[in-house]
């Protein structure tokens, strides 16, 4: 090829790239290239506590499961207000807790203050959320 700086036929701007090639062919060949040691510096790392700090403000979504049901279009269509949906629970059945849409344990559903809560009282082994994440 022409232009090809390996082969040492150049023209025009290619000469920089022999010029290159010819000196580095005349030095010896392959040279290691040289780095800057690491030195101790001012800035350290994050000791572990800081590192947890940072991870406790991150905001998690908690879901409570009271039940599911399917139904067909047409029966859904055909709700209105005051209209009662069974579903596949039973009354005073524990409740499932998800957070991020991944199963944390299950609870009873309470109420504080006329407003509604969960009571956990199962959490599912470490095993078993891990299994979840997948």
């Amino acid at each position: 090829m022409a232009n090809d700086p390996l082969n040492g036929e150049t023209l025009g701007a290619g000469d920089d790239w022999a010029a290159a090639l010819s000196e580095h062919e005349g030095s010896g060949g392959v040279q290691a290239p040289a780095f800057a040691e690491f030195g101790n510096t001012s800035t350290t790392a994050p000791s572990g506590n800081q590192n947890l700090d940072f991870l406790l403000d991150i905001p998690l979504e908690v879901t409570v499961e009271l039940g599911r049901t399917s139904m067909i279009i047409n029966k859904m269509l055909q709700l209105t207000q005051g209209s009662v949906v069974e579903l596949d629970k039973t009354a005073g059945e524990p409740v499932e807790i998800f957070v991020n849409d991944k199963l944390l344990g299950k609870g009873e559903v309470i109420v504080v203050n006329e407003r509604f809560g969960v009571r956990i009282t199962e959490i599912i082994s470490q095993a078993d959320r891990v299994k979840n994440i997948a």
